[in-house]
């Protein structure tokens, strides 16, 4: 996991509209995102970790201790219970809706090599996967 500590700026993002898509997100905020260039950065204080994500519009921040199931609003607006562990050396993100008719969603994210993070995400139901790739800066 301390590899992953650390400041990220996306470099690309596939299929990553059609994900929003999928998830109910309107025209508007789609295209907003699409065009956003947003900066990660990760670190780990006392056994929390969080992981903060920010563009021009908006910096949402997501605080969590490995394992423990927490209540979360996704960036779209969902209502979740997600869980974050560390599996084969990957962040394994699971949000399970708590409303009848939301998606539920999986996110992995994975360091190819020092200096790269691969940011899957898929909706469960769905074969679309979104990939976003995020170079260290």
């Amino acid at each position: 996991m301390e590899s992953f500590k650390g400041k990220y700026e996306r470099t690309s993002a596939d299929k990553y509209e059609e994900l929003l898509k999928e998830l109910g997100v309107n025209f508007l905020l789609r295209k907003a995102a699409t065009v956003s260039t947003p900066v990660m950065e990760v670190s780990e204080d006392g056994g929390v970790w969080t992981i903060k994500t920010s563009t021009t519009l908006k910096t949402m921040e997501l605080k969590f201790k490995l394992g423990e199931p927490f209540d979360e609003t996704t960036p779209d607006g969902r209502e979740v219970e997600a869980t974050v562990t560390c599996e084969d050396g990957k962040i394994v993100s699971v949000q399970k809706a708590k409303k009848e008719g939301q998606k539920s969603t999986r996110s992995v994210r994975e360091m190819n090599g020092t200096d790269e993070m691969v940011y899957t995400m898929t909706v469960d139901g769905s074969d679309l996967v979104c990939v976003q790739k995020f170079k260290r800066v």
